[in-house]
């Protein structure tokens, strides 16, 4: 999956949410929603008020403002809002993103020898420009100045890539938050759906970290794989965010960790409260925000959990691929609008 943090229209509440003849929409009542008495409504609301602030329509607008001097969080929710329960017709997928954080340097060294480039006029110019392959085995980058730090390891750095934003820890432990700026314009092409189809692993096996095992396993042929994709990330400095809070999500906003959703906002506006209820091994049932977008996130029931920064959030959502179902809080007018006349 290639994550792009690009920001995100915030004005299509209404005309940016699907209505084909394949979307239904049906209103629940909170009793309805398993889990919903025993989750920390406190904590979702106060990522709610993160986002809503730059809501500007005017009923977001008017609960935002409710938001900031609430003291039920719970009664916040029930009160203002109504569960809306959205289906387009395909199952319901839940999975889970996280930030990487890969261990590096601001000067090349014999340990830190992958550079993680900033991105070049050209590339800003073409609609397509040099392929994976050539940006890793042409002088085409060198001595441009284009480094934005070194990192030890190749093949964390293609996933750094897939995901689109990270941390980069220094030696002195200090960190660098860097974030999506650009690509070379070149189709993603799954490494995984490659060893699949050269016979390496069955599609059960597959997965982010049997992906890396076989790559360090195989360091030559490894690097080849890598190649086989041809789309290359470039990044930029995020300054102005903390490394210790949240990376940026597509409302230009930290989002925190089992709190926020990437969704797609053809279905799900941005900066929603959305009650998921995640089945699978560990169940999940939990108030979480509607902060992020990703490019394999299409669908009404459809969305990604944000695990957090660091290996052991990388971990827990790369094993993260479960039904369940979301509904979407609306405020009680915007809710009812969805319904056919017939219906309201």
């Amino acid at each position: 999956m290639i994550r792009v943090l690009a920001a995100a229209a915030l004005g299509l509440f209404m005309a940016g949410m699907a209505h084909s003849q394949d979307t239904t929409y049906k209103i629940l009542d909170f009793k309805d929603l398993d889990g919903w008495e025993r989750d920390d409504h406190a904590a979702a609301l106060q990522v709610f008020q993160n986002t809503c602030t730059d809501l500007d329509e005017p009923d977001w607008a008017s609960l935002c403002a409710v938001a900031q001097n609430i003291t039920s969080a719970k009664s916040f929710f029930e009160l203002f809002f109504r569960p809306v329960l959205i289906e387009d017709g395909n199952d319901a997928l839940f999975t889970g993103y996280f930030e990487p954080e890969l261990d590096g340097a601001l000067a090349p060294d014999e340990r830190f020898r992958f550079p993680l480039y900033s991105m070049p006029s050209e590339a800003r110019e073409n609609t397509v420009w040099l392929s994976r392959r050539e940006i890793e085995t042409t002088d085409a980058m060198h001595g441009r100045g284009l480094e934005i730090a070194w990192v030890d390891d190749p093949v964390e750095l293609f996933f750094l890539q897939v995901q689109g934003s990270g941390r980069i820890r220094l030696p002195n432990g200090n960190h660098v938050r860097i974030g999506y700026a650009g690509a070379n314009g070149h189709p993603y092409r799954s490494i995984g759906v490659e060893l699949i189809r050269r016979g390496v692993y069955s599609p059960h096996q597959v997965s982010a970290q049997v992906i890396k095992n076989w790559v360090r396993r195989n360091p030559v042929d490894g690097l080849e794989l890598l190649r086989h994709n041809p789309s290359y990330v470039f990044f930029r400095t995020v300054d102005r965010v903390s490394p210790e809070d949240g990376p940026l999500g597509a409302m230009n906003r930290s989002v925190t960790a089992m709190r926020s959703l990437a969704v797609d906002p053809a279905f799900t506006p941005l900066g929603a409260p959305i009650w998921l209820e995640k089945d699978g091994e560990d169940p999940l049932r939990r108030l979480m925000i509607a902060q992020d977008t990703g490019s394999a996130i299409k669908g009404a029931q459809r969305a990604d959990i944000f695990f957090g920064t660091g290996d052991d959030a990388g971990r827990a959502a790369g094993r993260l691929k479960d039904p369940g179902r979301m509904l979407v809080l609306l405020p009680i007018q915007r809710a009812f609008a969805l319904l056919p006349e017939s219906e309201q």
